[in-house]
């Protein structure tokens, strides 16, 4: 999680620093954040849909699959709701895994999926 949070810090500055420039401001208000919102959503919905992971699960060789053959963006979407739902709850969806007999969070519950770990 914190490699693919570095690499969104990274996307919202690149997206931030153009708008700072023309308006010589800072820049804020809901609709900066709506933006920021969006771009956080798709940056995890391109990967999850695109490859199955995000380059911060690439790095610790991990993968998400589904009961059927790709993520769809239904899928992603619900896994992106149980991820905030579970960050909100202090960790709650997260530590969900020690008490689920399958090992899943509530990001995995809620879109039918699972992270497995990819061996070399």
């Amino acid at each position: 999680m914190v490699y693919d949070a570095l690499l969104v810090v990274g996307m919202w500055l690149f997206t931030l620093f153009p708008l700072v420039a023309a308006t010589n401001d800072a820049v804020s208000g809901a609709t900066i954040q709506s933006l920021l919102f969006v771009e956080l959503f798709a940056f995890f919905a391109f990967f999850w849909v695109a490859r199955g992971q995000t380059l911060g699960m690439l790095a610790w060789r991990l993968h998400l699959e589904s009961a059927s053959s790709t993520i769809t963006l239904k899928q992603a979407l619900l896994r992106f709701i149980g991820a905030l739902l579970g960050a909100a709850t202090l960790g709650l969806g997260y530590l969900w895994m020690f008490v689920d007999a399958d090992k899943r969070t509530w990001p995995d519950l809620f879109s039918d999926t699972r992270v497995i770990y990819v061996p070399k």
